[in-house]
């Protein structure tokens, strides 16, 4: 049974492996609000996995260390059972979704741990993982439906309560629900009128879907890039715990994710994954109850794959109107791209790359189309800039 004293006891033990990691103020992420960040990305292994792995691997009793521990994630829990398993002597065995990021693969060897990849989700390592222990006699440490997993991810709320005692809220993403549990749990035990709001991606809605009907439901299928949070179905302890210490449980979509991970590496210069960033989503657009509020957003984790960050920044960007495509119709006679180009640099835009094609068959036979990629400060600049070339004469296709 989850306890505060469970939780105290879990800080103390974890004193030994994990950093208390900084809260800093991130003034530009709502100007509306007086927003803070936990940086759990800045944790040991990358995120806060590693504290409720550690407490519940520290828990063990000899024959159970003897035998060894499984686990399955999509990569942050797995670095963290690997380097807990390693620093305790235990031999580990993670199973992950065969479409982990490499990079989290790659760590999770690193740490000390074997690896067996699995076809399909989290849901289908999680299976493999139970088929494992049953047929080798390992320990299955789960990811977040384990109250002494949850104790360890609560040291977090003890952390944040010592940090701004004086805090409103605090705003925590949800995959399976093992952090926001441990994190409401303390905080509300010590303090009940600060909020706790739970963030999930649109497209892995399982815990809102299931505290709003009152009942666990299993979604068909999940699709984020938040691949942290992807879970089809929440836990038993925790969609209890969510139900009756989490005030409110929201989503936000694929490209509020990427405008979050965005505006944390340009203003706080902090690299956070989609489950970490989704937090902070909430926050910037207005998801949730914060003006005037004095907030703090858990950003989770930092593991993000930086062979997919290039394609999340560009989406971030043209998200907030940094970036976009403009496609003219133009007769195919000399000096129509000079005329273009000097509206766009006389309003400051800046062009980074140019595609010009003839009109098809059916249209203008010297008519043709030029789309230009270009570099705005945001959407009102954009407009400016559409509405200068109209009143040139030139017509904006889109």
């Amino acid at each position: 049974m989850l306890t505060l004293d469970s939780i105290y006891k879990a800080s103390h033990v974890l004193k030994e492996v994990i950093r208390t990691t900084d809260l800093i103020r991130a003034p530009k992420i709502n100007p509306d609000a007086e927003v803070y960040l936990k940086t759990e990305n800045l944790q040991v292994t990358g995120s806060f996995k590693v504290r409720g792995a550690y407490y519940k691997i520290s828990q063990l009793t000899p024959e159970e260390r003897e035998k060894g521990v499984i686990a399955c994630s999509a990569g942050n829990h797995a670095q963290g059972v690997a380097l807990a398993a390693t620093k305790a002597g235990i031999k580990s065995l993670i199973c992950l979704p065969d479409g982990a990021p490499i990079s989290k693969v790659e760590a999770t060897k690193g740490y000390g741990a074997d690896i067996c990849l699995v076809p399909g989700v989290y849901d289908d390592a999680y299976n493999k993982a139970l088929q494992l222990r049953d047929e080798k006699g390992y320990t299955f440490i789960h990811p977040f439906d384990d109250e002494n997993v949850i104790a360890g991810q609560g040291t977090i709320g003890l952390e944040i309560l010592d940090q701004l005692p004086d805090m409103d809220a605090v705003v925590v993403p949800i995959g399976g629900g093992g952090l926001i549990s441990g994190v409401a749990f303390a905080i509300k035990s010590l303090n009940p009128k600060i909020k706790v709001y739970g963030v999930q991606a649109a497209g892995a809605p399982s815990m809102a879907n299931s505290v709003h009907d009152g009942k666990i439901e299993r979604l068909a299928s999940v699709s984020t890039l938040a691949d942290g949070i992807a879970v089809k179905e929440p836990g038993v302890h925790t969609f209890e715990y969510c139900q009756k210490y989490v005030d409110e449980i929201v989503t936000v979509n694929e490209d509020e994710i990427s405008c979050a991970i965005l505006s944390l590496i340009e203003q706080q210069k902090l690299i956070a994954e989609g489950a970490g960033a989704v937090s902070v989503a909430a926050v910037m657009f207005n998801k949730i109850p914060v003006k005037g509020k004095k907030v703090v957003c858990l950003v989770s984790g930092g593991n993000i794959d930086v062979t997919i960050l290039n394609r999340v920044i560009r989406r971030g960007l043209v998200k907030s109107g940094r970036a976009s495509l403009l496609t003219i119709e133009l007769l195919d006679k000399p000096g129509q791209l000079q005329g273009v180009a000097s509206v766009i640099a006389g309003l400051g835009g800046n062009v980074t790359a140019v595609h010009y094609e003839y009109a098809d068959a059916n249209e203008n036979v010297i008519g043709c189309f030029l789309r230009i990629q270009l570099e705005t400060r945001n959407f009102e600049h954009l407009q400016q800039i559409r509405d200068a070339l109209t009143e040139k004469g030139y017509k904006i296709v889109n």
